[in-house]
Order: C-alpha cells, then structure tokens, then sequence
C-alpha cells in the first residue's frame, strides 16, 4: 500500500465514513453503524502517528453496546483537512467540541490516548459543559504529565523541517519504530500489515508536518500568554467521572502520573492498571481493554 492516497485510509469494515463540517474545517470520521442522536455518544481521539483506525477493535463492540461512537481523524491527520493552523489546545478544544455538536449531541464522553488524550483534557478545560466524561488512556492530565520521560523525543520535534524528513524517511519506518519501542516486550503489535498502515497514514503529506505542530504548539506556548491561559484553564476540576487507563509495561508514563490528575477531578476518578501491556493498551491488548471501557461506560450510562 506504499504510496497511499486519503482513499486508501477509508479502510472498509462494520463502520461507516463521513465527513463532518466543525470549527470551520472538515473533519472525517468512522462511526458505528447504528449511529445516531438518541444513543449516548463516545467519541474515539487517537494518539501521536496514529489516525481513527487506531480504534477498529473498539468501534464495533461500542456499536454493539449501544453507544454512538464515532472514531475521529483529529485536524491534520488521516482524511480530515490538513490547515497551516490550529494545532493549539484551544483550537483543538473547539473543534472536539464543534464534531459534537455536528454529530447532534449535546455531550460526549472523550476516549482520548496519547496526544488523543491530552486534547481530551484540552477540551475539558474549554468546553466542560459539552464532555459527559473521559476516559484517558496512557495520557496524564497535562499539569501532572512526566515529561521527562519524553523529553527527547518532544526537543528533537521543535527542530524545523528535520523531523519531517525523518518521518518521511526510509519508507517511514519511523513511526513503526516508535510504536514498537512504546508497546510491551511481547507485544504482538503492529504486525507488519498494521505497520504499514500507520507507515502510510503518516506519510500522506503534510501529516507529518501537522501532527508535530500538536507538540511544537504545546512548546511554544509555554513561554506565551495562550500558554498561561491553559495552564489557568487546566486548573479548573472537572465534575464528570474519569476513567483513566494504564498499561502495566508503558515505557514512557508511569502509573503514579496518571492517578495524579486526582486533584483536577471532582468526580469519581478510576484508574485500572492493564497487566503485560505498554504505551498503546487499545491495540496491545484490544479485548483486555474494550471490556474495561464498556464496563465502566455502562455503569454510568
């Protein structure tokens, strides 16, 4: 699939495609079949190098549950448009906030992982009223995050052009290798064809460009007044329940830093500590995982 064009990520399966207008953009997604306004929606936010087929495992056996669910492409990625701008918290928060609203639904609980995750929080900082709960998988609240841990990788990503040139490199083996050295020592992900999904996805230009001015805007920002507004914003608790997801074997955050974002939630906080699984529980462990999301989601639907 090398040379792979956006039709190529519009992967067939028990999902549906659309394209949604949000925040001024187009935005696309992958739903459960059995979407629609009446059902509570749980909307899907993958992580860095990754796009919405991140959640094939779970996109059905939500639908099956009876949720709405709906698999986004954040800004940048996959088929959704590729701006020069927005790659900032607080447009992130409004366009997680707009796709729901154009979904028809009020609320949303935010399954975030990764950078997914951070813009899950972003969005519960900014529109708190439009999240009904979140589930953040391997990803810390962003005032409690051990950035050291990744701190090599996140300087590297602030130098101009080169880091694109890596991704691009090599028939993109770079984000294959960076999958690998985040997932468990046994793990069976990616296989090479899931490998080379991801490998595609990321090199469809300007992805790669976009997906790091997600980590470029967040560095930027520290030194600037829209970071000390979300510094400000992130303080704020949240009222709904959060579930918070943690790989037993995850190289790069440790359990402590997710039971950390105790302090920024006034509702009931879970955390669950997946056993033989590392950065990327969703995939490394499919089943294991999607039985903790719908258990936890059904005690509060």
């Amino acid at each position: 699939m090398a040379g792979a064009g956006v039709r190529d990520l519009l992967i067939e399966g028990p999902w549906q495609h659309h394209d949604i207008a949000a925040n001024g953009i187009r935005f696309h997604l992958a739903a459960g079949r059995s979407l629609a306004p009446d059902r509570p929606l749980v909307l899907l936010l993958h992580g860095f190098g990754e796009f919405w087929w991140a959640w094939r495992h779970q996109i059905p056996a939500l639908d099956e549950a009876g949720f709405a669910v709906a698999a986004l492409d954040l800004r940048g990625y996959g088929a959704s448009d590729k701006t020069p701008r927005g790659y900032d918290p607080l447009t992130t928060a409004g366009d997680i906030a707009g796709v729901i609203r154009s979904l028809g639904h009020g609320t949303a609980v935010l399954v975030g992982h990764d950078w997914g995750g951070i813009a899950a929080w972003s969005t519960v900082a900014y529109a708190p009223a439009q999240v009904r709960g979140l589930v953040s998988v391997a990803a810390p609240h962003p005032l409690a995050y051990p950035w050291r841990h990744g701190l090599r990788d996140l300087a590297f990503f602030q130098i101009p052009l080169l880091p694109e040139r890596r991704i691009m490199a090599e028939d993109g083996a770079f984000i294959e290798n960076l999958h690998r050295s985040r997932t468990a020592p046994a793990s069976l992900f990616p296989n090479a064809a899931e490998a080379r999904r991801y490998r595609d996805a990321l090199m469809l230009w300007p992805s790669p460009h976009c997906a790091l001015e997600y980590q470029r805007s967040f560095v930027r920002n520290q030194v600037r007044s829209a970071g000390r507004s979300y510094r400000r914003a992130l303080h704020a608790t949240f009222a709904g329940p959060v579930l918070s997801v943690h790989g037993q074997l995850d190289p790069i955050v440790p359990l402590a830093a997710m039971a950390a974002a105790g302090p920024y939630i006034d509702g009931p906080h879970t955390v669950i500590d997946l056993p033989r699984v590392g950065h990327l529980p969703h995939e490394e462990a499919p089943e294991l995982f999607t039985a903790a999301l719908l258990q936890w989601l059904e005690q509060r639907s």
